[in-house]
């Protein structure tokens, strides 16, 4: 590093005390101090400073490493956990206007943590990091059992994992509810409930859930906290004084953060833009602050992502035919509400296919799964691979109903993991 630690102290005391006169509200917030290695092991493992073991981790460790040597992907200037405090880890190799910038860039992530809805209703800061230390006792206690070991867990994470996102966010429902509710939203659940196994799968199982429940807030606000954070640090920096030339690479930093993505959606760009938008038009300087706290990725665009900001970002719509990609919509006055509205469907959880209990048959334990279909197919082999797996963890047979090539099918999953079609 080329500044002292007491350069930093002093940077982040200017910039929480201006984050809290702007308005901003946050958890007490901690800075930790680390290696480009280090971070490379924090993004494999999610962030936690203690996490369960599964081959899947190590995976993405290797790969990150892999890309990272041979230049073909970066490192996130920084990384924030949704607790209380708040963790933040900064790169010691950053410059130190980039360490300002990132700790500017943090406490509004915190604040977006402390006051969105989601955040707020689904997840508990103040216990996140035990809760993940807890997963990970309990399930190195089960590898560590001469009855259960290593790995029969792991066959039990790797099912749990490939249907990680069939839970939802948590519903507030007493039995009586869940006995009238026909069908069930919640695989995970379900199968914890009257799935084929042990008390310490079913653990397992619900470990997994509560994890990806915890991320579930995140996925669902990608645009709208990425843009808040980097809407905020931009205007941070721009009151803190900088001399010319940290000024200038503040902006250069700044300018490649929320710079556009051919091909794709870069969520600080159209989250900063969006922000950026709300601010201009709206007197009311408590606005942002509302829509912060009440909305999320998919309302937020369909409210708030326009015609101007959609022909501004040139925004286009692609679709697959006949083998090649052809733009099917355009910004201009008769296609912005169809991509907004398309995009809007698909951001956060909109992006995964929802499969639903629809019923199971106790005379050749079958367990029946409806796909609701909504015009995007499944694909073919990750759908066989996942069902082998539920078969796996519901004790018998699996069938699933979905639409494939444009027709219904019925897909079907032997207990001993053969596959048919119907």
């Amino acid at each position: 590093m080329n500044y002292s630690l007491d350069e930093l102290k002093y940077w982040n005391e200017k910039i929480e005390k201006l984050a809290e006169e702007k308005g901003l509200d946050f958890y007490p917030q901690e800075f930790e101090i680390i290696s480009f290695e280090d971070m490379l092991c924090y993004e494999s493992y999610v962030g936690m400073p203690s996490h369960y073991p599964h081959w899947s981790f190590g995976k993405a460790y290797e790969k990150l490493k892999t890309l990272y040597q041979y230049n073909l992907t970066g490192l996130p200037y920084e990384m924030v956990i949704n607790s209380n405090p708040c963790i933040a880890y900064l790169m010691k190799d950053n410059t130190l206007i980039l360490q300002i910038l990132t700790m500017a860039h943090v406490y509004a992530h915190n604040d977006f943590f402390k006051n969105n809805r989601l955040f707020k209703e689904n997840t508990n800061a103040k216990l996140a990091v035990e809760m993940f230390k807890n997963h990970a006792n309990r399930i190195r206690s089960y590898i560590q059992d001469p009855s259960i070991g290593y790995e029969k867990v792991e066959r039990i994470l790797d099912a749990a994992h490939s249907i990680r996102y069939q839970c939802g966010l948590s519903e507030k429902k007493n039995e009586e509810e869940k006995e009238k509710k026909k069908e069930y939203e919640n695989l995970i659940e379900f199968l914890i409930d009257y799935g084929d196994g042990e008390d310490w799968e079913k653990d397992i199982l619900n470990i997994v859930m509560e994890e990806t429940r915890y991320f579930i807030p995140q996925m669902e606000n990608k645009i709208m906290n990425e843009g808040w954070a980097s809407w905020w640090h931009y205007n941070i920096l721009k009151e803190l004084d900088l001399d010319h030339g940290n000024h200038i690479e503040f902006l250069k930093i700044h300018n490649s953060v929320i710079r556009p993505s051919t091909g794709r959606i870069n969520p600080y760009y159209m989250g900063f833009k969006i922000w950026e938008d709300l601010v201009r038009r709206y007197e009311d300087p408590q606005k942002i602050f509302e829509v912060r706290a009440l909305e999320r990725d998919s309302s937020f665009i369909r409210r708030y992502l326009n015609f101007e900001l959609c022909r501004e970002m040139n925004l286009l719509e692609f679709e697959e035919q006949d083998r090649y990609y052809v733009i099917t919509e355009v910004a201009d006055e008769q296609g912005w509400r169809n991509i907004r509205n398309h995009l809007a469907d698909i951001v956060g959880m909109g992006s995964i296919p929802k499969i639903i209990v629809k019923d199971t048959k106790k005379s050749d334990n079958t367990l029946l799964l409806k796909h609701l279909f909504d015009g995007r197919e499944l694909e073919a082999t990750n759908t066989f691979e996942t069902l082998k797996y539920v078969a796996r963890l519901w004790g018998g047979k699996v069938v699933l109903d979905t639409t494939m090539n444009k027709s219904k099918k019925r897909i079907v999953c032997s207990s001993d993991g053969k596959i048919s079609l119907e």
